[in-house]
C-alpha cells in the first residue's frame, strides 16, 4: 500500500516571538515493512539552521531555529510511505503462553530481548499499578498464549472505553481515564501498555497515521483525519507486533509508524 502523508502544525502567538528553538518527530521510521520513499519539512518562515538526527529509540528527528521576530509558523510534513503487511494469518490460540514469555524476557541475553526489557519498565506517561493489573488479569489466566491475551485485552478496551475527544489532555493522569472509562487514543495505547507492564510483558507505544479512505463499504477509522496512537507488544521470535485498541485491530497496511 502507498501513502502520501501530509501534516500541517500552525503555531500562533499572542505576541511577537523574536527567537524559538524546535525538535520535530514528523519523519516516518523505516521498519521491516514500512520504507519511507520521501519525507521533508517546509517551514515557514524559514529556520536560521536545520539538522536531522536519530533518537535513542530509532525515530528520525528534525532540530531547527528561528532566529526573527514571529508571531506565526507553520511547519509542513510531506512523506511518501509504502506499507507491506508484515505478518500473515496468525493462530492466537498457538504460541508461547504470556508466563514463559514473561520469563525469557529475564532470561535471553540476546540483543533483540535486552532491548525489548527496557519496555518492561515504567516510562513518564506509564507506570504500572496495581488497578491495572486487577484490569489485566481477566485476559491473562494461566497458560494462556500470549498472543490471544493480548488481542483479549485489547478487545476489552475497546469495548470497555468510551472514545471522547473532549475528556483528556495531554496531562490526564492515567488513573482518571481508567476511573471514567473515557479518553482518545492516547490514552487507550497507555492503558493497554500499563496493562501489559504490570503483568512484566515489553510493550511499547507508537504513534503515526492511518489511512483515510476506507475499503469499499466500510467506515472510517477512529483516528484517520489526525495522528494516531497505538501500542506494540514484544514477542519471542516474532519481534513487535502492533495492536490497535481504538478500532480494535491489528494493524496490517493501514498504520504509518512514525515514533
Amino acid at each position: 500500500m502507498h501513502y502520501r502523508v501530509i501534516h500541517k502544525t500552525e503555531y500562533d502567538y499572542c505576541e511577537s516571538v523574536g527567537l524559538s528553538y524546535n525538535e520535530a518527530r514528523l519523519l516516518p521510521r523505516f521498519t521491516a515493512n514500512q520504507s519511507c520513499q520521501a519525507a521533508s519539512l517546509t517551514i515557514d518562515p524559514p529556520p536560521t539552521d536545520y539538522s536531522e538526527r536519530e533518537d535513542f529509540f530509532g525515530n528520525r528527528v528534525a532540530f531547527f531555529s528561528i532566529r526573527e521576530p514571529h508571531q506565526r509558523f507553520i511547519v509542513t510534513a510531506t512523506s511518501e510511505v509504502q506499507i507491506a503487511s508484515q505478518f500473515g494469518q496468525l493462530d492466537f490460540s498457538q504460541g508461547t503462553d504470556w508466563e514463559n514469555v514473561r520469563l525469557s524476557l529475564r532470561q535471553q541475553r540476546d540483543p533483540q530481548t535486552l532491548d525489548a526489557l527496557q519496555y518492561v519498565l515504567d516510562s513518564p506517561f506509564v507506570a504500572a499499578n496495581a488497578e491495572l493489573a486487577t484490569y489485566a488479569q481477566p485476559s491473562f489466566p494461566h497458560g494462556r498464549p500470549l498472543l490471544e491475551a493480548v488481542h483479549d485485552l485489547m478487545g476489552r478496551v475497546h469495548g470497555d472505553f468510551t472514545y471522547d475527544p473532549h475528556f483528556t489532555t495531554l496531562a490526564t493522569p492515567l488513573a482518571a481515564v481508567l476511573e471514567h472509562r473515557r479518553g482518545v487514543c492516547q490514552d487507550f495505547a497507555h492503558l493497554a501498555i500499563g496493562c501489559l507492564r504490570s503483568q512484566g510483558l515489553a510493550a511499547r507505544y507508537v504513534s503515526g497515521y492511518i489511512g483515510t479512505l476506507p475499503p469499499p463499504g466500510k467506515e472510517k477509522l477512529v483516528g484517520s483525519d489526525a495522528s494516531h496512537a497505538w501500542f506494540s507488544v514484544y514477542i519471542p521470535e516474532l519481534g513487535w507486533m502492533d495492536f490497535d485498541p481504538t478500532n480494535n485491530q491489528i494493524p496490517v497496511d493501514q498504520h504509518i509508524i512514525v515514533g
